[in-house]
């Protein structure tokens, strides 16, 4: 055999063997078309194709995290905010993301876009703020719905940032502001009440019973004495006071029996 003939195959097989040979990593499928019809997604690991005949997709069915760019939304409320998310995404059918989209991760980008101006569009600023959780369960169930033809998976959707104007910024402060007041009064009158009302039952209890008031005078001198006052005060009973109205009232009615 001529060299020139060995030159010829040896740089065939040079060229038909990495067309021949395909080698499939764990993470990857190869999908395979033969004379344009699918055959199927083969790997991972070593298999064989028909040069010139058979055409190998790879397919990476790693997750992909996409960061989706911050979207201007108007709220249901007429509020203007700026909105980005990031998805999280794997393929779960190689065959279905070749063959039914031309690019799996671009057209997920477009309808994760879509899905969150149209989702935050319907809902309230205070909803977008307070129930993030519940938004972005429903925005994973809504993209998850449109890429589940394409054999792609959306596991996760989390919004990650809410940018309002910096009036709408010091209308929502003056807001709390004056929110945290109408706590403040609220439970202060609410404190006046629940005073007013044991001062009620405090001093039907001392009508009730003279012997407390006593108590509560002697107390109100000890009290007075701790504060080191140079003032001396000698407590009387209150009874003494009774005794001497009721002499002052006696002498009156005997002076005017002796007028008459």
């Amino acid at each position: 055999m001529s060299p020139i003939i060995i030159g010829v195959i040896v740089v065939a097989l040079l060229i038909l063997i990495p067309m021949t040979v395909k080698i499939v990593n764990e993470y990857e499928r190869g999908v395979i078309f033969r004379l344009g019809r699918l055959v199927g997604a083969r790997g991972p690991g070593f298999f064989l194709i028909i040069p010139f005949v058979d055409r190998m997709v790879k397919v990476d069915l790693r997750v992909v995290t996409m960061d989706v760019p911050s979207q201007e939304v108007i709220t249901k409320d007429n509020v203007t905010v700026r909105v980005n998310a990031v998805v999280y995404f794997r393929v779960v059918d190689p065959e279905s993301s070749v063959v039914k989209v031309l690019d799996h991760i671009r057209a997920t980008s477009q309808i994760s876009q879509t899905t969150l101006r149209n989702v935050l569009g319907q809902s309230e600023l205070d909803e977008l703020l307070t129930q993030r959780e519940r938004l972005n369960q429903m925005l994973q169930r809504i993209i998850d719905e449109h890429t589940d033809p394409w054999g792609v998976k959306v596991s996760v959707v989390e919004i990650k940032e809410v940018e309002l104007a910096e009036q709408m910024k010091r209308m929502m402060a003056a807001q709390a502001e004056a929110e945290r007041e109408r706590r403040a009064k609220i439970i202060h009158a609410d404190g006046e009440f629940q005073a007013s009302e044991r001062l009620a039952q405090a001093g039907t209890i001392i009508g009730r019973e003279p012997t407390t008031l006593q108590l509560r005078y002697l107390q109100t001198l000890t009290e007075i004495a701790s504060e080191r006052n140079s003032t001396i005060i000698f407590p009387l009973p209150i009874n003494i006071f009774e005794a001497f109205s009721r002499v002052g009232g006696n002498r009156h009615l005997d002076e005017e029996k002796t007028e008459k």
